[in-house]
């Protein structure tokens, strides 16, 4: 049982991500054409709500938000945060 639920849960995480990087290389084109914007408070709880590591990628990928501070600080520590979770789930569950 417990091996489905990491499947799934590593699915949905991956998911997750794939979406916020999406978003973030969304909010960079649309910085472009001066377009609306998805706001800098919505960018950063998709990273923390799993989203860390396709937020991070977006932010080097797209070189979005790279020079705001609150990004440079928070988006990597959720980053990282997420992945200690997910080597635990994988030690312990």
């Amino acid at each position: 049982m417990s091996g489905i639920f990491i499947d799934i849960l590593f699915a949905v995480f991956a998911v997750y991500n794939f979406v916020t990087f999406a978003v973030y290389g969304y909010d960079k084109k649309c910085a472009i054409k001066n377009k609306r914007r998805i706001s800098e408070r919505k960018l950063i709880i998709m990273g923390l709500c799993f989203g860390g590591i396709g937020a991070f990628l977006g932010m080097q990928i797209f070189r979005h938000k790279t020079k705001h501070l609150k990004f440079q600080i928070f988006i990597p520590m959720f980053m990282m945060l997420q992945l200690v979770i997910c080597i635990m789930l994988v030690i312990y569950v």
